[in-house]
């Protein structure tokens, strides 16, 4: 019987950068352990073999793959955000878009208070929202 899904990251060659990103934007998230390529090891020395972090008690895995795909994140699939207030969509959109792509700007589009749609800098598809209750 499934009793938990994890949501799995496959990053080529910024899985470290992403995963410092990621834990230093969201208070509370952490690293609970990283493993990295070590000499010899299928993948480039030094970088990660396996992470496993928490972004507000979600638990994640990302890895650094050392090879190359055709293919990366789609926003087909994205991390959807309910924030607390004004002040937090605000900073964490600010943080995702910086060097991504802004697929709705921060505004009222009848979902909510306000909704906003980014591709981070690594590719990964958030989707942030103020709740209107």
């Amino acid at each position: 019987m499934v009793d938990k899904i994890t949501p799995f990251l496959m990053f080529e060659g910024h899985a470290e950068a992403a995963l410092d990103f990621y834990v230093g934007l969201i208070p509370g998230a952490e690293v609970k352990r990283l493993e990295r390529y070590g000499p010899g090891e299928p993948g480039d020395e030094g970088k990660v073999r396996v992470a496993f972090f928490s972004l507000a008690g979600q638990e994640f895995i990302c890895i650094d793959s050392s090879v190359h795909h055709a293919f990366s994140f789609t926003p087909s699939i994205s991390l959807f955000v309910d924030c607390a207030d004004e002040a937090e969509i605000e900073r964490l959109f600010a943080a995702l878009a910086e060097g991504g792509v802004v697929r709705m700007p921060l505004d009222n589009y009848g979902l909510s208070l306000r909704f906003g749609w980014v591709d981070d800098r690594f590719g990964v598809s958030w989707q942030l929202n103020l709740p209107a209750s």
